[in-house]
């Protein structure tokens, strides 16, 4: 009895379908980092620096008896494959040599991850040396004095829960979620909101948001005021015309062919600092 108590542990057993790892193995690790960066969508320093952060916790897993645990960087790896490329989980499966569920847990986990652990660090309001700085960067690239981000709204696919699946359908003929998003002159977000249906309008769902709340105050944006064409103007941000005109929201004029030479610079600017916005959000789960 005492023998059976105390018998050696034995190794695990793999009870799971047989895959092919040569993928991961054998050609990952000798892409340069061009390839690493066109398959991930990110550099191989940014995926290297994410698995460094504190995710383990979330999407850690231990060796069983019954299985070998998928590692944790196979994992990320997994996770911003889909997010990358929108890939099938059947697809993503076969490539990684992994179980569907797998697929599936992996990128759940890494969501919640980057939710918990890098969010707060990465995307924040700025401070007021920051939003100088950001201001200093629009000006100089763009001629838009005491810009300091740009605006804009985008549909991410999903799959509609039946119980509101109207609510979801957007006017491009499918259903999503809208992310919303304020980036800086380098395209790095500095806001983000996302989880609106569909169907939403971007003006809504503006309103909704906490930016709305914490810039509609006046307190963030306007610490530091500059004389423009005889006025004070403070800081503000740059959007389309689907957005409501503020005091820190600007949009270009509509062109009728009778705009001013102040005006049709102006909406030049204006449309130049959005489109940083818009390339910057164009990301592969956005529906063609």
């Amino acid at each position: 009895m005492a023998s059976w108590l105390v018998r050696k542990r034995r190794s695990p057993i793999a009870w799971a379908h047989p895959r092919s790892l040569y993928w991961w193995d054998s050609i990952v690790p000798d892409f340069c980092s061009r390839e690493f960066m066109q398959n991930f969508r990110v550099s191989r320093e940014s995926f290297e620096y994410i698995c460094d952060r504190d995710i383990k916790d979330i999407m850690g897993r231990r060796n069983t008896n019954f299985r070998l645990s998928v590692p944790l960087r196979k994992r990320v790896a997994i996770a911003i494959w889909k997010l990358a490329t929108g890939s099938e989980y059947r697809t993503i499966s076969h490539l990684f040599g992994v179980g569907r569920s797998t697929v599936y847990n992996c990128v759940r986990e890494f969501c919640d991850a980057v939710v918990m652990v890098l969010l707060p660090v990465h995307i924040t309001m700025p401070d007021a040396d920051k939003l100088e700085e950001l201001a200093t960067f629009f000006n100089n690239r763009w001629r838009a004095p005491q810009c300091v981000g740009a605006i804009d709204g985008s549909h991410i696919p999903i799959i509609a829960p039946e119980e509101c699946a109207p609510d979801y359908y957007n006017r491009k003929g499918w259903h999503s979620i809208v992310l919303q998003a304020v980036v800086d002159g380098k395209g790095m977000f500095w806001d983000v909101c996302v989880g609106y249906p569909g169907s939403m309008h971007d003006a809504r769902v503006l309103r909704q948001s906490h930016l709305w709340e914490d810039l509609s105050g006046g307190e963030l944006l306007s610490q530091k005021k500059v004389k423009i064409s005889g006025c004070d103007v403070g800081y503000y941000l740059i959007g389309d015309p689907a957005y409501p005109l503020q005091n820190w929201l600007m949009k270009p004029f509509s062109d009728t062919g009778r705009l001013t030479r102040e005006q049709h610079t102006y909406t030049i600017s204006c449309g130049n600092v959005f489109w940083e916005a818009k390339r910057t959000m164009e990301v592969p789960l956005k529906k063609k």
